[in-house]
């Protein structure tokens, strides 16, 4: 399958204004063959966690947005938005849900287990406790969000159960060394692929370089968004090759 990740700018708390730069990014992707296309971590309204706008209810404008993409042009599209539960009672926050829809109207979800307290992001978002892979024609994809990156040990817990790792993200330049070296790192550990989908632009005193890579399962770099700007990257990606890499380097099988 070819994975497309969309190195993209976002318009803060402006979803119309982010779908309708996202819709021609999303075409272009699909019409270059991609299955597969990945948007950024709260690509509709940037990070905007303290904003009253952020939140949005379950199956709200931004899901119904992937959804309609991945059906307008028959591939699945994924990405972040603030979504509140319908047990919102308990808990009002929303959780960070990487929502993955395909073009039969399936959906996928899974919420962020780890809030970026840094950033403050666990005060307003509320975190989730479930892993989600999803099989994608023999091609197991597992689904994190951004933070998640530095708990290689949730990576570990689901290698020999995953070819793929997704990754969208909103990781500032000021750290951008430990976005690429961790992205690697996961894949190089975990004999997987990793896509890491991260947003350029600027926001306050924050800027994004978007620095967006996918790793085959050797740890090599097979595409890169490091020169900045609104770009897509491209790769062909088989379960086929995470089993010979697998097969010729038996580490997963030494972990003790």
């Amino acid at each position: 399958m070819r994975i497309a990740a969309v190195q993209h700018d976002i318009v803060w708390c402006d979803r119309e204004a982010n779908f309708a730069r996202l819709e021609p990014l999303i075409a272009e992707a699909a019409s270059n063959g991609a299955g597969l296309v990945l948007l950024t971590e709260t690509f509709s309204t940037g990070f905007a966690v303290e904003d009253p706008r952020f939140a949005e209810p379950l199956g709200g404008p931004s899901s119904a947005f992937l959804a309609d993409m991945a059906a307008k042009h028959g591939v699945i599209v994924a990405g972040s938005c603030p979504e509140v539960l319908p047990t919102s009672e308990r808990d009002p926050r929303p959780s960070n849900t990487f929502v993955l829809s395909r073009p039969n109207g399936d959906v996928h979800r899974y919420r962020k287990i780890h809030p970026f307290t840094y950033g403050g992001e666990d005060k307003f978002v509320r975190p989730g406790n479930q892993f989600v892979t999803v099989d994608i024609d023999g091609l197991r994809v597992s689904l994190f969000v951004c933070y998640d990156l530095r708990f290689g040990d949730e990576f570990w817990k689901l290698a020999n159960e995953t070819d793929v790792y997704l990754v969208p993200a909103n990781w500032p330049s000021s750290r951008r060394e430990h976005w690429m070296t961790l992205l690697r790192a996961r894949a190089i550990e975990n004999l997987a692929y990793v896509v890491g989908c991260n947003r350029v632009g600027e926001h306050g005193s924050l800027v994004y370089s978007g620095d967006s890579k996918i790793y085959g399962p050797n740890g090599d770099l097979l595409a890169d968004g490091s020169d900045g700007g609104e770009r897509i990257l491209y790769a062909d990606v088989t379960s086929e090759e995470v089993a010979s890499v697998r097969a010729r380097f038996g580490f997963l099988q030494d972990r003790r």
